[in-house]
């Protein structure tokens, strides 16, 4: 085996498949990247059984073959490197000669035969969904799966596509985040992809605005992303029905300034997050929304201008939690919805009917 291949391009695509290498595992043939031939190009594969990435480069191939080598030692060799060519010979014993300009590497490699193949969907359901779009409702989302293994079916995000309408949903024991849009299938799917996939395939997605396409098995997600494929294994388990959780009955409604009120909440964490509690009171009345925080290190209070449609209510939050929320809206107004101070507040951007933040509150004493 023998290519020729521009470092820049072989950089990229190493650093996409050590996104699926195994940190940690019994089986050493996932610590390597298996590197193939075919069609003037190279392939490159990672794995670590759970997520798996295939990416494909351009490069002069002067003979055909097949090799794993050691992703960490191989990724810092190639960035190493003072050239802006590298050239790769695959010897006798898997030997795995690399030059570029004055510099001359020879690393152990390993027959390809072990490595385990990427599954193949099969009867699987698709759509197409734009990059920008696809990252967008990751982002607004992905932020609320569970870190909990206890209950690893929250761990993932459900993703969901019927009538033509896609809708993803992340959540935890304190909080949930729901975003939805239009995409062109008549396909149903619902899947609970790890978070960990996701967060992967956001990195992976350039700027370029191309179409993901997405398909869906029982068991495997894939996304094709020009030359990279990324496949998961998707989550066993029943997700909790997100539409009964969502209520849209309501005591009063609350319109604020999003920026306002998430710069309030910041200021209000530097003094919370000292507290064991780190929650901060909301007490909301048609003269404004006073936002007050306190520790043992001292008190803070501020007051918002609003429009009120309601009853008066003291509520209290987690600080971060409705950091979180905040800071995934891009919209300059949102609605804040409450029953109670012991019901979940919803949070809507005023002007996109598309995304929904719900968060239980901290009680208090009365």
């Amino acid at each position: 085996m023998k290519f020729i291949i521009e470092r820049s391009q072989l950089i990229k695509s190493i650093t996409i498949v050590q996104k699926a290498i195994a940190s940690r595992t019994t089986l050493p043939v996932l610590t390597g990247i298996l590197i193939e031939t075919a069609d003037e190009s190279l392939i490159l594969t990672g794995t670590d059984l759970e997520l798996g990435i295939r990416t494909k480069v351009p490069a002069t191939i002067y003979q055909e073959g097949r090799v794993v080598i050691n992703a960490r030692i191989f990724g810092d060799i190639i960035r190493k490197l003072p050239g802006d060519e590298v050239e790769i010979t695959i010897e006798d014993n898997y030997h795995v000669n690399i030059v570029s300009d004055f510099s001359n590497f020879t690393i152990v490699g390993s027959a390809a035969d072990d490595y385990p193949q990427l599954p193949t969907l099969e009867s699987f359901q698709s759509f197409s969904i734009q990059t920008d779009l696809l990252k967008n409702m990751v982002r607004q989302t992905i932020f609320a799966t569970a870190n909990d293994e206890t209950r690893p079916i929250l761990t993932g995000e459900l993703l969901e596509v019927e009538d033509g309408e896609l809708s993803m949903v992340a959540l935890d024991a304190y909080r949930l985040a729901y975003k939805h849009a239009i995409v062109d299938t008549q396909d149903k799917i619902k899947v609970v992809i790890p978070s960990k996939t996701l967060q992967e395939v956001v990195k992976i997605l350039g700027d370029d605005g191309e179409p993901v396409l997405i398909q869906a098995s029982s068991h495997h997600v894939r996304f094709e992303l020009e030359d990279t494929e990324v496949i998961s294994r998707v989550l066993d388990g029943q997700f909790l029905n997100y539409k009964d959780i969502i209520q849209s009955d309501h005591r009063l409604r609350v319109k604020v300034n999003t920026r306002l009120f998430r710069d309030s909440i910041e200021r209000a964490s530097l003094l919370a997050r000292e507290s064991r509690n780190n929650l901060v009171k909301l007490d909301i009345s048609d003269k404004g929304m006073w936002i007050r925080s306190t520790s043992e290190l001292g008190h803070v209070e501020e007051c918002l201008p609003i429009e009120l449609e309601g009853d008066d209510l003291l509520i209290a939050f987690s600080t971060k939690y409705l950091l979180d929320g905040l800071k995934a809206i891009d919209q300059d107004e949102i609605y804040m919805h409450f029953v109670s101070n012991v019901n979940p507040g919803i949070i809507r951007p005023v002007n996109d009917d598309w995304y929904t933040y719900l968060v239980l509150p901290v009680r208090i004493a009365d």
